[in-house]
């Protein structure tokens, strides 16, 4: 059994700063690539950015350089450094990993319960 489970959201105003955090446990062989989406309300859940196992990044150009992704492969931690943050970037924030439960194929996608960021005008 894995888990993700997310940390770190609330409510901010606007221009203010956030951090996600995101803590795998349970079985792990490995961990993949991982990665943050988020869902506002009435909208489909979109990709925020993503990271490989050897740090690599992506970022969607709605957050490009306001967020950054970052990882701790020693504690199986993935996080979220939000800054300057805007109204439309309210939304449930969600965490997910490729995870490698045995040291051989298939690898699954797990995904954090999400955690609500509020960014107030």
């Amino acid at each position: 059994q894995v888990q993700l489970v997310e940390s770190g959201g609330g409510l901010v105003q606007a221009g203010g700063s956030v951090r996600l955090s995101c803590a795998a446990s349970g079985r792990i062989y490995r961990i993949n690539d991982m990665a943050w989406y988020r869902q506002a309300p009435g909208k489909q859940r979109e990709l925020v950015a993503t990271i490989t196992s050897r740090g690599s990044t992506n970022s969607a150009d709605s957050v490009a350089g306001r967020f950054t992704i970052s990882r701790d492969n020693a504690k199986n931690t993935v996080y979220l450094q939000m800054n300057n943050l805007k109204p439309e970037d309210t939304a449930v924030y969600y965490c997910n990993a490729r995870i490698s439960t045995r040291p051989f194929p298939p690898e699954y996608d797990y995904w954090g319960q999400g955690t609500q960021v509020t960014v107030s005008s």
